[in-house]
C-alpha cells in the first residue's frame, strides 16, 4: 500500500532554515491531501500545513508567515519549507496523506524526522 518516507530534520539555531521532503510511493488516490503534522512528548499531535490536488493550502497560525508546503495530490513529493525557525518549533514532524477515496477515508503516517531549534 502507501509508504511515506521523510529527510530533511535536523539540527538548527533559532532563527534558521529546514526543507523537509516526503517521497510517497505506492498508489495515491485523487482527493488525496498530503499534509505535515508535529508532535512533542507529552502533548498531542497538531496539524502543520496541508495541501489539496488543487494546490489549496492551511496553515497553522504560527506557522502560516514562516513555513511554506508544496507538491501533494498527485506528485511523489511534499516539501515543507521551513523557515525564521524558533524552539517553539521542535518537535517530530511527520508527513500525512489523508486518503478520501477508497472508502472508507483514512490516514497514512511516515515515521518522522526530527527537527530541533535551539535557543
Amino acid at each position: 500500500q502507501v509508504q511515506l518516507v521523510e529527510s530533511g530534520g535536523g539540527l538548527v539555531q533559532t532563527g534558521g532554515s529546514l526543507r523537509l521532503s516526503c517521497v510517497a510511493s505506492g498508489e495515491i488516490s485523487r482527493g488525496t491531501y498530503m499534509g505535515w503534522y508535529r508532535q512533542v512528548p507529552g502533548k498531542q499531535r497538531e496539524l502543520v500545513a496541508t495541501i489539496g490536488e488543487r494546490g489549496d493550502t492551511n496553515y497553522a497560525a504560527d506557522v502560516k508567515d514562516r513555513f511554506i508546503i508544496s507538491g501533494g495530490s498527485g506528485t511523489k513529493t511534499v516539501v515543507l519549507q521551513m523557515n525564521s525557525l524558533k524552539p517553539e518549533d521542535t518537535a517530530v514532524y511527520y508527513c500525512n496523506a489523508f486518503m478520501v477515496y477508497p472508502l472508507p477515508a483514512r490516514d497514512y503516517w511516515g515515521q518522522g524526522t526530527q527537527v530541533t531549534v535551539s535557543s
